[in-house]
């Protein structure tokens, strides 16, 4: 019978160096020789990559919130059925930079859209498909916004929507993202995203090596 595989997300404020620990974390467990699937939200599959263009471009600052996580998980329900159900039924390890928990925090909390609204979404869009680890990289909403900043002047592009938002906005984001970590500890695990990368790394790795 062949094992069902594992799905790892990585969470985190904008600017927390999430990204940069999955790659590192896939580039480990390949060495192990798994195999690893890794993907992102918004994006992943070629037609969620279109649809992160519209949900990520600055121009687009008049989207409202209920289009937004929409588009959330329009995304997201791509990356479900083209690529995550498919390599997690081969027995593969999926790598995703956000998941479900982003829009919970971002579109329920930070723009107040609720609780039970992302619950319904994603009842249709994931069909039950949850993360069987969630690897939550801790930074202030200030840190999160100034390393975000820095990173868009050193290099420009379009994709600045959310870092746009004021810190009101995102100090609700973080206060979510934690009261997500005290409600569901076996899933949600911090990691200090204050700490230099390899220091980071080392405890992605303690606790995602219990897993694998």
């Amino acid at each position: 019978m062949a094992t069902r595989g594992l799905f790892i997300t990585f969470e985190g404020m904008d600017g927390s160096g999430k990204t940069t620990q999955m790659h590192r974390l896939a580039a480990r467990l390949r060495g192990l020789g798994r195999t690893v699937l890794e993907t992102a939200e918004p994006g992943g599959t070629p037609i969620g990559m279109k649809i992160r263009r519209i949900l990520l471009d600055a121009a687009n600052q008049e989207l409202s919130p209920t289009t937004e996580v929409l588009l959330y998980f329009a995304s997201r329900s791509q990356n479900v059925d083209e690529w995550i159900a498919s390599a997690l039924d081969r027995g593969e390890i999926v790598l995703a930079d956000r998941f479900t928990d982003s829009s919970l925090v971002y579109q329920g909390c930070g723009r107040d859209l609720g609780v039970d609204t992302i619950v319904a979404l994603e009842r249709i869009a994931c069909r039950g498909l949850k993360p069987g680890l969630t690897l939550l990289v801790d930074i202030d909403a200030e840190t999160s916004l100034a390393r975000a900043r820095a990173r868009n002047l050193a290099q420009p592009h379009c994709e600045t929507r959310m870092d746009d938002q004021s810190i009101e906005f995102h100090r609700k984001v973080y206060e979510a993202y934690h009261a997500l970590a005290a409600r569901e500890p076996e899933r949600v695990k911090l990691v200090d995203g204050r700490a230099d990368v390899d220091a980071i790394e080392r405890q992605v790795w303690s606790i995602v090596s219990a897993y694998v």
